[in-house]
């Protein structure tokens, strides 16, 4: 796969349906150099996910019977605004512990939901359920060509339009969308650092016992990061270009997630502070010549902090 020239006709054909998230540079305890943030927890409902599914819903015809998708919470509430957006009926599929902030922002956005219990194996077999009878287009949530092109649109902006200068960038991993759009864009010319939640080590273990492994999942980021299997699409370019995850706990994503509020402002949910976490933690130690960058994916927290005040 020409993966950058896929991202790149992604980037095209999505342009104007997303928000160019900011950059920002902060001052980290123990690392030399400033650190590059990109925000996009500030893309249009709360993650990088509404990427992958607008270039997925663009990339071809959409059946009369709309678009069904399984999530832990975010790709739905994508799916759902691009669906909207676009003009086709969507019906999202996730599990109990998606949360209650997760499951009323999909709500919100005019989706058929339907909550099933479990974890996200179980609202995945029921999506494939409903498309098989009714002849819906699902959109995966992160093991499909044009859901990682999508993402991988994030790093060529990140590059192309803002100067990314760094020599080392930290992704978070749950099912291996993301990375593997920062791998497929990149093609070994930096270093990327995936990161995962002891909780959650899917890429870590399959790395180590093969593809088709399946991991027990929990913890704070359980909700995004949650994945019981890796991605084919990650696990091949992972493998390929020697990816080495590490794995960060609930304790050091909590700190992380404390810091970005307490020192930046920045509020993420416990996925989107696992990238930083690692750093934070020591588990990579920057050269002091070595320039970092540290993606921030996600703001859907739960629960919703201003939930209280909704009048």
């Amino acid at each position: 796969m020409d993966w950058p020239t896929q991202i790149t006709q992604a980037a095209q054909r999505i342009s104007g349906y997303l928000r160019q998230t900011p950059v920002m540079q902060i001052d980290l305890p123990g690392v030399k150099t400033p650190v590059s943030l990109k925000l996009e927890h500030l893309q249009h409902t709360g993650s990088f996910k509404a990427r992958g599914a607008f270039n997925t819903l663009l990339s071809g015809p959409v059946p009369k019977a709309g678009i069904v998708a399984a999530s832990g919470g975010n790709h739905g509430a994508a799916v759902a605004y691009a669906a909207r957006h676009l003009g086709h009926p969507a019906r999202i599929y996730v599990p109990e512990i998606a949360g209650p902030a997760k499951i009323a922002l999909i709500r919100d956005l005019g989706a058929d939901l339907v909550v099933v219990p479990g974890a996200y194996a179980q609202a995945a077999a029921e999506a494939l359920e409903w498309q098989k009878n009714t002849g819906a287009m699902q959109i995966h949530a992160y093991d499909a060509p044009a859901t990682v092109a999508g993402q991988g649109t994030l790093f060529r902006e990140w590059q192309l339009d803002q100067g990314l200068r760094a020599d080392t960038l930290f992704v978070a991993v749950g099912g291996g969308g993301l990375v593997a759009g920062a791998l497929g864009w990149f093609q070994g010319q930096r270093r990327i650092v995936a990161v995962e939640p002891t909780g959650a080590p899917t890429l870590h273990t399959a790395l180590r016992q093969g593809a088709d492994v399946q991991v027990e999942v929990g913890g704070v980021a359980a909700n995004a990061l949650g994945a019981r299997q890796i991605g084919r699409i990650c696990y091949d370019l992972a493998q390929h270009q020697g990816l080495a995850p590490l794995l960060v706990s609930d304790e050091e994503i909590v700190h992380a997630q404390t810091w970005l509020w307490r020192n930046a402002r920045l509020l993420v949910e416990p996925a989107g502070a696992a990238a930083l976490a690692a750093l934070m933690a020591g588990h990579y130690r920057p050269a002091p010549t070595e320039h970092v960058a540290v993606l921030l994916c996600g703001a859907n927290l739960a629960p919703d902090p201003l939930a209280s005040m909704a009048g």
